[in-house]
This record gives structure tokens, sequence and C-alpha cells, in this order.
């Protein structure tokens, strides 16, 4: 019962990585999945564990958001541009996955931009923001996921 323990949780935690790639998979929820079927094994873990968890989870969700907004206002787009890259990120999870994360919001937003502002230069800004945005809202999701996953690791066999 321990393997399948076990190999639940590594399935899990490489799950939470695939989230960054498909994001309609729930990265956080898979995270607190592994680390909940954890307690079946001997509930190790310290109540510090938890609340790092909490803190580190609420990071992980905020950081893409603050990514995105920050890049979309440094580039110069709009709040319509702003909701159009979250849209398109959401949308983009169906059409053409992987790439479609990527392609989808970029045109999504320069469409949206280029509505409003009638200049394609400053449209492409604004959609290039929205790309940096996204890529940096994923690298640092990847980062505090791996945190979170070293943390568990380090805390389980101490």
């Amino acid at each position: 019962m321990e393997f399948v323990l076990w190999s639940l949780i590594i399935v899990l935690f490489l799950s939470s990585f695939v989230s960054l790639i498909f994001p309609i998979i729930p990265g956080p929820l898979v995270l607190w999945a592994g680390f909940l079927l954890s307690i079946w094994l001997d509930g190790r873990l310290s109540v510090w564990f938890w609340v790092g968890a909490i803190i580190l989870t609420v990071l992980l969700i905020v950081s893409d958001m603050v990514a995105n907004s920050i890049s979309v206002k440094k580039y110069g787009g709009s709040k319509w541009g702003e909701a159009g890259a979250v849209a398109g990120v959401i949308a983009g999870s169906f059409v053409i996955p992987p790439f479609g994360i990527l392609i989808v919001p970029f045109v999504l937003v320069f469409v949206i931009e280029l509505s409003i502002e009638k200049n394609a230069r400053f449209a492409f800004r604004a959609a290039v923001g929205t790309l940096i945005g996204f890529l940096s809202g994923t690298a640092a999701k990847f980062i505090i996921q791996l945190l979170m996953i070293g943390w568990f690791i380090f805390s389980y066999f101490n």
C-alpha cells in the first residue's frame, strides 16, 4: 500500500508541472492532493509545513495574476487587454494545446489594443507584454512548485 501511495504522490507532483503547460489542470490543488495523501503514510508533516504550504499556495496563485498585470501595464496595455490576456490563456488551453496558451492571448491582446488605440505598433507592444507576463508568471509558478515539493520532501524525511 505504501508503494501505491508514494507512486500516486509522485504522479500528482508531476501533474502539477503539467499544469504549467495546460492551465486547465489546477496545479495547486494537485500539489495539495499529494500532500494530503502523505497523511495516510504516517502523517509526519509539521504544523510549520502546513502553514508554509498555505502561504506558498497563495503566492503560487497570486504570482501568475500579478506577473501578467504588471507586464501588460508596463508595456502599455489597457484593462481590456489585461482581461483579454486572461481569457486568451483560458481559451488557448483548448486551442492548439500547449501552444495556444502563448498564441491565443498574444493575438487577442493585439486585436483588442489595435481596436482601442488604432496603432499597430502600440498593439504589438502590448501583446508582447502579455507574452512576457505569461512566461514570467509561469517561471515563478515553476519555482514556487519546486520549493513546495522540495520542502515537502525535506519535511517528510527529517
